[in-house]
């Protein structure tokens, strides 16, 4: 039986830029907001879309990840018809199949994919912070009898050379691409999420690896190939907030921009929840020597000391003294009395000792996971 659409998350990226953060764990596994790691919002994107079938492909560090997915079901895909599937490079009679990249690691799951029998592939990054109906997309993609669609986003025309640029006629069809220009001609910037028809990108893919032609990157060798066949490309317009948090100054930036009651992600829409595997934790106690304005305090954490503009994850404790100010301070972490923390990631399981102070005014300033801060005293 045909299903309509497939999602396929590639999530197996080591995320190098994010430095201590992912020497142990793939970027999508990263902590954010608290209460999630970065791949909920696509995995949640999917589930809000009424996407039954996700495959999620890994490759870097997987054990958090493939940990915290599970059988999908925190996200409801674990249903008969539905489901959360994890895909990792595996041995083979011809050698070991890594993934030499993007559209490469769509290619070597092609036997996954046959199975589930799509008619369309919806591509994402497991990187990234947003909120987008999928379903949305995909009917845009059907109104344009699109063999592939691009969802893009408008950005400032300064920061346009970051991106695959997405040139266009007046009807949304792509007319050119362009990879990071030094003199770009629009401000379309691709989002890394594409809707292919199956059947056209599976030939495709078979074809250039049966020929020895390199296409292993939807952006460098798929997308120009579309458009030099003369395929239907056409653009999906995205308006709403979305982050690329690549980078420790990004994934700062979007955690400080999701405290408030009215962030930009809408964190409390109720008719588009991000869900997550949480873990049972008891209730916070915040003592009378505390003092906590402007800041999110997740389960199990323990506050005596000032939090200001934070946000405190699971089981985070702050002793008397202590200082955090425009931060994020990951899980199980303990900042003994007296430290002082500014402008910071603070990475799981972390102890920053008494005393010690941690300042990210200049640059923002990161610990590593389970990583000792100065010289914690013997009790």
């Amino acid at each position: 039986m045909k299903n309509e659409m497939l999602a396929l998350i590639l999530a197996g990226g080591q995320g190098t830029r994010l430095g201590k953060l992912t020497q142990s764990i793939a970027k999508p596994a990263v902590q954010f907001g608290g209460r999630y790691r970065i791949i909920d919002f696509a995995l949640s994107n999917c589930a809000n879309s009424g996407i039954n079938n996700v495959g999620v492909i890994t490759q870097y560090q997987p054990l958090a990840l493939n940990s915290h997915i599970g059988n999908g079901s925190s996200w409801g895909l674990d249903g008969i018809d539905s489901g959360a599937t994890i895909l990792q490079p595996y041995s083979a009679t011809e050698g070991n199949r890594w993934f030499l990249g993007t559209s490469h690691a769509i290619y070597q799951n092609i036997d996954y994919i046959d199975s589930i029998n799509p008619e369309y592939v919806l591509i994402l990054s497991g990187d990234h912070i947003y909120k987008m109906d999928y379903d949305d997309m995909l009917q845009t993609h059907k109104d344009h009898q699109a063999s592939l669609t691009v969802a893009v986003i408008d950005v400032p025309l300064k920061e346009a050379s970051r991106f695959g640029i997405m040139n266009t006629d007046t009807n949304d069809r792509i007319v050119e691409f362009e990879e990071k220009p030094a003199n770009p001609k629009s401000t379309k910037a691709s989002m890394g999420i594409y809707i292919f028809n199956w059947d056209k990108l599976r030939k495709m893919l078979v074809d250039a690896e049966k020929n020895g032609v390199d296409m292993s990157d939807f952006g460098q060798n798929v997308i120009p190939a579309y458009l030099d066949q003369g395929e239907a490309v056409y653009t999906y317009n995205f308006a709403g907030y979305w982050k690329d948090v690549g980078t420790i100054e990004s994934l700062w930036e979007a955690n400080m921009e999701y405290i408030g009651e009215d962030n930009q992600l809408n964190s409390r829409d109720r008719s588009w929840k991000i869900y997550s595997k949480n873990h049972i934790a008891p209730p916070n106690f915040i003592t009378d020597t505390a003092n906590v304005k402007d800041s999110l305090v997740v389960d199990g954490c323990f506050v005596a000391g000032d939090v200001d503009h934070s946000i405190l994850s699971t089981n985070v404790k702050v002793e008397e003294g202590a200082v955090v100010k425009d931060s994020f301070i990951m899980s199980g972490v303990t900042i003994k009395a007296g430290a002082k923390i500014t402008r910071a990631i603070i990475g799981e399981g972390a102890v920053i000792s008494e005393n010690v102070e941690i300042d990210g005014t200049e640059d923002v300033q990161v610990v590593g996971y389970d990583e000792v801060v100065g010289v914690p005293n013997e009790d």
